[in-house]
């Protein structure tokens, strides 16, 4: 993380796509810029301080996720989202609750090896070039594979290459740089991908053997390759990546990425009302406490043993989040409730906060549907007003049926745009208006049918 990158520049991160909730933005930024004060202070007293967990209290659709979420690239730390309703009690079928720091870990080697490779692309663009020069000019090269065929004295000797031949690979080098044979068809070699041998280890709960299964089998049989019949252009992609595997050490990936996932993690445990409330002893309920007990060692602090190496808990950043509309924060279980000592309320959106939404986010609904049409060469432009007349309509809708936050725009500006969206590809007006009486003409008489918007909107 940038040393530079205060609390308040995090917040003013997280203005650029969220609205409102300015107490759990500040929640989040203190968290976030505690772990880099963390990582400066002396080593007997850096393994003391642990992670501040946040449990964010509001209904759906305020930014409880996306805050998070967004949080997380920010910080360019693993994270992952995980529904706890997925998660069971130990002897009961469903995936357990370890596999979250299974999936975490397995993000974080994506973004390690992802970052590595970027750093090697120019040298493993090179290479992959000089190999569809060997595969176009089989002067310089043999193939290792072809031990039966008879090698002349040339192909025994690569340092015997005359000036022609080399003025020659050169040129054709700097021809498939600059993309001028990018049409040109050639054959490589690429791994065959082979099913999974051990598939039906692939289930909740016990994925982790199958992984492990497949590992120690796949060193026994080595991989096979095939022949493959591509342009130049995307023969230099794939044997990019095949070169930029072989100049990363992958031991070297796993041991940055746990060490990634320990002092860097965030976990976002969403809905966890609803594994709080009491016990009715029988019924989906009987587990409920089961799962947040399951749940406490992960966040407590525990080793939890990977296929790639063991991974601590003690420092990772848990964010958990629910709408506690028929339970509470105390119905958790006491030890639980005590590993998430900040909480924030969160807010239900206003009618100038949905105003706010559809104008102002560097992603808003608007932008992202005048970006889709510009596509199809129709320009469209919304009115002040009827941007305001749509945010009222979501804001009266949330009211009077069911509360769903920011996604009611979704349904709504989908509902809006529908008969445009279904004919601009034969239009001709190439600048298109959407004012207030074009918001009412598609969404007046549904909005006003309460039972129709309903299922509608």
């Amino acid at each position: 993380m940038n040393n530079e990158l205060t609390p308040k520049e995090i917040v003013s991160e997280l203005d650029k796509y969220i609205i409102g909730q300015e107490d759990a933005k500040k929640s989040v930024a203190i968290a976030l810029r505690n772990r880099y004060r963390r990582k400066l202070v002396r080593d007997d007293m850096k393994d003391e301080i642990i992670p501040k967990n946040i449990l964010m209290i509001g209904p759906t659709g305020v930014g409880k996720t996306e805050i998070a979420r967004r949080l997380a690239k920010i910080a360019r730390a693993p994270f992952i989202k995980i529904e706890v309703t997925k998660f069971t009690e130990v002897g009961y079928v469903g995936r357990d609750v370890e596999s979250m720091i299974r999936d975490i870990t397995e993000s974080s080697i994506r973004m390690v090896k992802e970052n590595k490779m970027k750093k090697v692309e120019v040298e493993a663009e090179k290479m992959a070039i000089e190999r569809i020069v060997d595969i176009m000019l089989p002067g310089k090269k043999k193939e290792k594979d072809d031990y039966f065929s008879q090698m002349t004295d040339q192909e025994k000797n690569k340092d015997e290459l005359d000036d022609r031949v080399k003025a020659r690979r050169q040129r054709m080098y700097e021809r498939i740089k600059e993309g001028k044979l990018d049409d040109h068809k050639i054959e490589i070699e690429v791994e065959a991908n082979s099913q999974q041998m051990l598939e039906v280890f692939s289930g909740s709960g016990v994925e982790e053997m199958g992984i492990n299964f497949q590992d120690m089998l796949g060193n026994i049989f080595p991989s096979k390759k095939k022949k493959k019949k591509v342009t130049i252009k995307q023969a230099k992609e794939i044997l990019k990546q095949s070169e930029a595997q072989k100049l990363i050490d992958m031991e070297q990936v796993k041991s940055e990425a746990i060490d990634k996932v320990e002092n860097d993690g965030i976990i976002f445990l969403d809905e966890i009302d609803k594994i709080a409330g009491k016990e009715s002893g029988s019924g989906p309920e009987v587990s409920r406490q089961g799962v947040q007990r399951d749940i406490l060692p992960i966040v407590e602090g525990s080793t939890v043993v990977t296929k790639h190496g063991s991974v601590k808990t003690d420092h990772i950043l848990f964010i958990a989040a629910g709408a506690f509309h028929v339970s509470s924060p105390a119905d958790l279980i006491p030890e639980l409730q005590g590993r998430f000592p900040l909480r924030v309320n969160l807010n239900s959106l206003s009618r100038e906060n949905f105003k706010d939404i559809l104008l102002l986010p560097r992603n808003s609904l608007i932008k992202q549907y005048k970006a889709l049409l510009e596509t199809e060469g129709v320009e469209i432009e919304f009115s002040e007003e009827a941007v305001e007349e749509i945010s009222n309509f979501a804001f009266d809708i949330n009211e009077e049926t069911e509360n769903i936050g920011a996604r009611r725009l979704h349904t709504i500006m989908e509902k809006l745009l529908e008969d445009l969206s279904f004919e601009a590809p034969g239009l001709e007006a190439d600048k298109i208006t959407i004012d207030v009486d074009y918001v009412h003409e598609k969404l007046q008489d549904v909005v006003a049918d309460k039972d129709l918007s309903k299922y509608i909107l």
